[in-house]
């Protein structure tokens, strides 16, 4: 096992559907205690989006096995199967449909190695779909914060095919339940190099994905893309913005945030989630403690309304390039001080 970022010679362009069906694959070789369980998983489908695609045929339906449409019970039978020694992968199909199994997400897979004083670990990957306006507001919530509020559980957002291969071999591998966030829209449109083999990428450890000195824009899952889209925009205006990806919400790489808001003394932290109790507003607030003094201005949240994600395509509601950059443009306006 090797951990880094997929930059070896081995390396091949993929999306990321199938990095993250290559990550399971990788992990199904290596401990025959890995099993798959969810609505649809198994082959001929290979799952809704096709992550799971071929494990099955491969692996035998007694470890990838399709389930009924009942996310409480793959959530629980997951947790009994982690108890029991395995490690198990549940999907559940979208983020929204995730509440039907949260208590014994919060309430049992969370909590159950703290009561047991360490004795009972629950190795159990959560996977589930945040999806984007075309499927509707009952299949497109970005509910990360109830779970970053959750004490035992990480929390994991990939934004690249490398990074969402090597998080989920670590999640598969780790000893308490991940909650593992995928979104539809970056699946099969993001492509990047992944390495071949058993690459681990180790949690609470953000990617710096483009340096500047003027703004620091903190984000994860599919805004990195579109605050590096703002970066390269804005670098023509003479203003540069350092991009931090955090990768996992739990545990939180705050160093490497405040390293970099030290330097450029402005922040803007931007997410699908709702500005309102989202994770910028977490985030937001440790820079504030820890750098008040050195800021140039107030951190800058930049969300979505606190309105269910609407079926109309017309009706835009998260963050685009134009936002942070007009963010960053503000922010930059206040000249820096000579402290």
């Amino acid at each position: 096992m090797t951990t880094g970022a997929a930059t070896n010679e081995s390396s091949r362009i993929v999306n990321m559907s199938k990095a993250l069906n290559e990550g399971m694959d990788v992990a199904f070789g290596l401990d025959e205690r890995v099993v798959l369980l969810g609505e649809d998983v198994a082959d001929p489908a290979g799952g809704v989006f096709k992550v799971t695609k071929g494990l099955s045929e491969k692996y035998g339906t007694d470890r990838v096995r399709a389930t009924p449409i009942a996310e409480a019970a793959i959530v629980g039978s997951a947790i009994g199967l982690s108890l029991g020694g395995y490690r198990p992968i549940a999907e559940i199909m979208f983020f929204d449909f995730i509440t039907v199994g949260l208590d014994q997400i919060v309430n049992h897979a969370a909590k159950l190695r703290y009561m047991s004083g360490g004795h009972t670990p629950v190795p159990l990957t959560i996977r589930t779909t945040v999806g984007s306006s075309r499927f509707g507001a009952q299949h497109a919530q970005s509910l990360e914060s109830w779970f970053m509020h959750t004490p035992g559980i990480n929390v994991v957002v990939p934004s690249t095919p490398a990074d969402a291969r090597g998080l989920m071999l670590t999640s598969i591998f780790g000893d308490d339940p991940t909650l593992f966030i995928e979104h539809s829209e970056m699946l099969f449109s993001v492509k990047g190099p992944v390495p071949d083999g058993d690459v681990r990428i180790p949690f609470g450890v953000a990617d710096i994905k483009r340096h500047g000195s003027d703004v620091t824009v903190v984000t994860y899952g599919p805004q990195v893309a579109i605050a590096l889209a703002a970066a390269e925009e804005l670098s023509a205006e003479g203003i540069e913005l350092e991009v931090i990806d955090l990768r996992t919400l739990v545990p939180l790489d705050m160093q490497t945030v405040l390293e970099s808001v030290s330097r450029t003394r402005r922040a803007i932290v931007t997410h699908q989630a709702t500005t309102s109790v989202g994770p910028g507003a977490e985030i937001a607030s440790r820079i504030t403690e820890e750098l008040f003094s050195d800021l140039e201005a107030p951190v800058v949240r930049i969300g979505a309304p606190s309105v269910p994600v609407p079926f109309s395509t017309s009706l835009n509601i998260f963050p685009t390039p134009e936002t942070i950059k007009d963010a960053a443009r503000q922010l930059c306006r206040v000249p820096l001080s000579t402290k």
